[in-house]
This record gives structure tokens, sequence and C-alpha cells, in this order.
């Protein structure tokens, strides 16, 4: 069927409501990273170097959960982490716990290509970025007035935060969204049945410090093979235990579910309001099915599809939040 990518800004509690000016922006990071990837992708690059390019982008965002955008622990610090995997090879990295890299994605891949481990945290991570020369900035430069605001927030009302939760304050500043912002992922497959997956966050808002989710954990919110390549976002917590990821993937190959059969089943049996996810297949098909109320989200394929959305469709295309 093809080359097809698939990629995602993040699930959550994203209110109709939500404001053009505020919705726009987001929506153009999405339409932006989706050409970039189609470009690569008929460039015949690699998935592996396509999903990185993506995820590059996402991060250097401020719209979303990632790089620049990260969320903040309940000591107001940033823990950035990501995991890449290749399907071929099922080669991966993965990083947790980055205060200081621009780009927490390309040192996962570092960690897949450069060391003899899968997964680099903390300090050690953070040294083995500067051993490799990778951009590093200041941790001042990815904690914006708006997650700053937003972790002020979440301690009056003593929650922990999944992207795009919606403040109790009915006078918050952050009431309709402006800075509910989500993980980003990528997922793509080439004319070869070549596929890879990445994924990236900053967690959390007011988790503990040394806090890590699903993001980097293989299998649970990343997971490629020859079958499938899935990114997943949402509560950490709830996805690791239900291994998504690893799950869609092992549907299809001992229970020979399509992908969106094992896409859909995996995201069923998570509680509603906790998931999403995007995915495609060695042939070329692509699935983005959440139980939350929406997830930013964009895909194309080489036979010409594509959708850029944020709330459920209809089974005539039409987005919900058009109709409201």
């Amino acid at each position: 069927m093809g080359w097809a990518i698939a990629l995602h800004g993040g699930a959550g509690d994203i209110p109709f409501s939500l404001p053009e000016e505020r919705r726009a922006p987001r929506e153009a990071t999405l339409r932006h990273c989706l050409d970039l990837g189609v470009a690569a992708l008929r460039a015949n690059r690699p998935p592996l170097d396509v999903v990185e390019l993506v995820v590059r982008e996402l991060e250097n965002s401020p719209c979303y959960n990632a790089g620049k955008g990260s969320v903040l622990t309940t000591a107001g610090t940033v823990e950035m982490e990501a995991c890449i995997m290749d399907g071929n090879t099922n080669n991966c990295g993965a990083v947790s716990g980055l205060s200081t890299v621009v780009n927490a994605i390309s040192l996962a891949r570092l960690v897949m290509e450069k060391t003899p481990h899968i997964y680099l945290a903390f300090d050690g991570a953070e040294a083995f970025a500067r051993e490799q020369g990778v951009e590093i900035m200041d941790p001042s430069h990815f904690i914006t007035p708006e997650n700053i605001e937003r972790l002020k927030n979440a301690k009056e009302a003593n929650r922990v935060q999944i992207d795009y939760t919606q403040p109790i304050k009915a006078n918050s500043t952050n009431d309709q969204g402006d800075s509910q912002i989500g993980t980003v992922g990528c997922v793509a497959v080439d004319n070869h049945g070549n596929l890879a997956s990445a994924t990236s966050t900053g967690g959390l808002v007011n988790k503990m410090v040394g806090r890590i989710g699903d993001t980097p954990i293989i299998g649970s919110g990343t997971y490629a093979n020859p079958f499938c390549a899935v990114s997943a976002t949402g509560k950490g917590e709830s996805i690791i235990r239900a291994t998504v990821a690893r799950d869609v993937a092992a549907l299809m190959e001992y229970k020979g579910l399509s992908l969106k059969e094992a896409a859909a089943y995996v995201v069923e049996k998570v509680p509603k309001g906790n998931v999403g996810l995007v995915a495609v297949s060695a042939n070329g098909e692509v699935t983005m099915p959440f139980n939350t109320t929406g997830m930013f989200r964009a895909c194309a394929t080489e036979e010409g599809y594509s959708e850029i959305a944020i709330w459920p469709v209809d089974s005539n295309g039409i987005s919900e939040d058009s109709q409201k």
C-alpha cells in the first residue's frame, strides 16, 4: 500500500470551546510537521530518520508538551524523556530526566546507536549528551510562563495533571486550554515496509521529581516491530499497566488482527479518558484511536489520504467540533 505517516500532539480533555487563536497554532504545527514527514518519505529517507525529524520539530514548538514546551515537576523543574525504535531490527534508545537537552529524541537515538545500552537517565544521560556534543541550553530555556502558571493551578488543586486537564477554578487563566499542551509522537512506514516510532514528552504537570512515564518504556508508550509502529499518549501510569504499544503489535502478530482492530481493542481496554495512540502497519495502514475527549493528530498515506484533527470524526469524515 506504500508509505504512511501519523503524528500526535497529545490526548486529553481538550475543550470543544478551545478558541481559534489558541487552536490554530497547534493545528499549523501539526500541518507543518506532517508536510515535513511526507516530504522526507517521498525523498526515500529511512523511517527512523523521518520520525526523528518530525519529533525534533515538535519538540522545538512551545505548543506541545515536549522540548521547549515541557511541563513542570512539583519542584518547578523540567524532566524531559523520549524514545525511538526501529521496527526491522528492534533497536531502540530511550532517555529520561533531561533538563538541558534541546532535542531529547535525538539523544535517545544516540543512546541506541552509540552505546551498548537502551536507556539512560538523569545525570548519566546529561553527561552522555555533553560527550556527544548535542545542543544543550540552560534549564531556564524550557520553563515558560504558561507552564509556571499551569503548575501553580495544579498545586492549588492538589493534583497531578494529564495533558489538557481543565482547571477547577473558573477564573483560571487556563480555563480555555491556552497552555493545555501535549506529549508528541510520530510513526512512519516506507514503501518497503520498514517501520519506526518516536515519542517525546515533558511528562505530567506537578509530577514528583524522578517520576518516569510510559514514553521511554519500550512496549508501553513506544514500540515498533515488523508488523507495526505505535506511539501512545495520555496518562503514563495507565499506559504502562496496559503495555499499550506492545499489545497492539502482539494482537497483530499472534491473533492476526488488522492494525485498526488491534489498536481499537487496546484503547478500549484502558480506562476511559486515559489514552490515545497513532500507529501504522507494514502495508501502509494508519489508525489514530483515543478514548479521551480529543487528540491532536495528523496522518497521510501514499494513496492520497490525509487528516488533521482534534476531536472524533464521524463516518462521513466530519469532525464533531464542526457540528457544535
